[in-house]
């Protein structure tokens, strides 16, 4: 599989808004996107003070691209997501974003566990956590209703889930999910609710995108 190895902090600047995919470097003003808030490349600023307007494609195309780098997922996988949102019943982008929502990464990034999505999916790459007592090494993990979270024993004595309980102390859960930090689990309650999602994205744009 294709893997992006470019400057994330770009992926922010080409959408005109921070997507939060570097943790705490984003909330300070280090952040790329406070020093450079428009698009990336020679051309950048031009675009910038004079903004060409936008088809309706162009909007779908975006809004679509936009969930893709905030959820970490290349096109073929997002399209395979799209595919299972359109059969099940109910709104098809409402149905999307609870799939995107309830992968194993962004899971662990909603628990506190890590302060990005690109770092939740490291952790879980490198077999850290366990969902239901088994080990599970792939960030795309579908989580189900009463499934736990937990971090591996042999994980704990790691430098990094050392000091986890007090730096995710200060991190909100959604309350989709229950987290228990004094033994590092979590457990999804229920499905999440369109309104506990991130609002900035426009899932009927991406329906839309590939209804064309």
């Amino acid at each position: 599989m294709a893997r992006y190895t470019d400057s994330v902090c770009r992926l922010c600047r080409r959408e005109g808004e921070k997507l939060f995919l570097k943790g705490y470097r984003c909330y300070t003003p280090k952040c790329s996107f406070e020093k450079r808030p428009y698009p990336p490349g020679m051309h950048g600023k031009m675009f910038a003070a004079r903004p060409a307007r936008q088809s309706d494609y162009g909007k779908q195309l975006r809004a679509k691209q936009k969930a893709r780098r905030v959820y970490g997922i290349y096109e073929r996988q997002f399209r395979r997501f799209y595919s299972q949102a359109v059969a099940m019943r109910g709104q098809t982008g409402s149905n999307l974003l609870a799939i995107l929502e309830t992968r194993l990464a962004n899971v662990v990034y909603r628990l506190g566990f890590a302060s990005s999505r690109p770092q939740a999916r490291i952790l879980v790459s490198h077999g850290h956590f366990l969902v239901n007592g088994r080990r599970a090494d792939v960030p795309s993990i579908g989580i189900d209703v009463d499934d736990v979270i937990s971090v591996k024993e042999s994980s704990k004595g790691n430098a990094y889930f050392k000091h986890l309980r007090e730096e995710a102390e200060g991190r909100t859960v959604p309350t989709w999910l229950a987290r228990d930090l004094s033994n590092l689990t979590g457990r999804m309650l229920r499905a999440p609710e369109r309104s506990e999602i991130d609002g900035n994205l426009e899932e009927q744009l991406i329906v839309e995108y590939y209804s064309r």
